[in-house]
This record gives C-alpha cells, sequence and structure tokens, in this order.
C-alpha cells in the first residue's frame, strides 16, 4: 500500500498546521512557503480538509484555516482517509461493490475487513501531535 501524493502532502500541511497551533490562523500560501506543497495543491487539500472536518475556515479580513481539532484528536487514518476515502486494501470490502469475478467463490473475502481494521487501528494509533513533532 502507498500513500497517493495527494495524501502525502495533507500530512504535510496538517503537521505544519499542528506546530502553529490549535487557535492560529493559516493561509494556503503560508502552508506552501513552508511546505514546499505547490500553491494550488495547498488550496485544494485545505477544501478538502475543511469538508473533512479537519480544518475549519473564516473568510474575510484575518481569515484563514485552523484546526478544528487538538492534533493530539487527529489521527494519520483521518488525515488519509479525508484525502483517499474509507480505508480499503481491496474492493471487495465495500458490501455494496459486487465486481469481482472471484467474489462467489473467494474464501479469503471474510478476513479483508480483518487486515482493514488492523491497518486503519495502526493508521489511527499515530496523531497529528506526534506527526508534527520535530
Amino acid at each position: 500500500m502507498r500513500l497517493s501524493s495527494l495524501a502525502d502532502y495533507a500530512v504535510v500541511m496538517l503537521s505544519a498546521a499542528a506546530r502553529h497551533g490549535h487557535g492560529e490562523r493559516l493561509t494556503a500560501t503560508l502552508l506552501s512557503d513552508e511546505t514546499g506543497v505547490p500553491l494550488p495543491t495547498a488550496q485544494k487539500l485545505m477544501g478538502r480538509l475543511t469538508q473533512a472536518g479537519l480544518l475549519v475556515s473564516a473568510r474575510g479580513t484575518g481569515g484563514g484555516v485552523r484546526l478544528a481539532r487538538d492534533a493530539a484528536s487527529i489521527s494519520l487514518a483521518d488525515i488519509v482517509e479525508a484525502v483517499e476515502g474509507p480505508i480499503a486494501m481491496t474492493a471487495c470490502v465495500d458490501d455494496h461493490r459486487h465486481d469481482c469475478s472471484l467474489e462467489g467463490a473467494c474464501r479469503v473475502k471474510p478476513h479483508w475487513s480483518v487486515v482493514n481494521d488492523t491497518i486503519r487501528g495502526a493508521l489511527g494509533g499515530v496523531s497529528l501531535e506526534t506527526l508534527s513533532r520535530v
């Protein structure tokens, strides 16, 4: 499993935001400058992270974004899922998808949920606070 560049950049940007503190208002330009994430990508990610409830945005003078919660309560799993969607090692863990030709005879399918839960648990055990330490 490999994270997409967007998920990686989201982790980098939120780590930078966490180093600023919970209540400080930040801009896409500031986070782009600090992290090296290209400004258009930073803007796109800020929208996704706000939509996912990890950032809170404010418009107008003094606007920007801030962490929606304390960095200790935001996990790596939260960030990855905000960008990538639900953690799923295979399509067959989604009960609504039936596009696998092996589904009817697959003896492994019942075990994929255990694998997914283990991976999500591992990612969920790493906080943004930990990731933001220098």
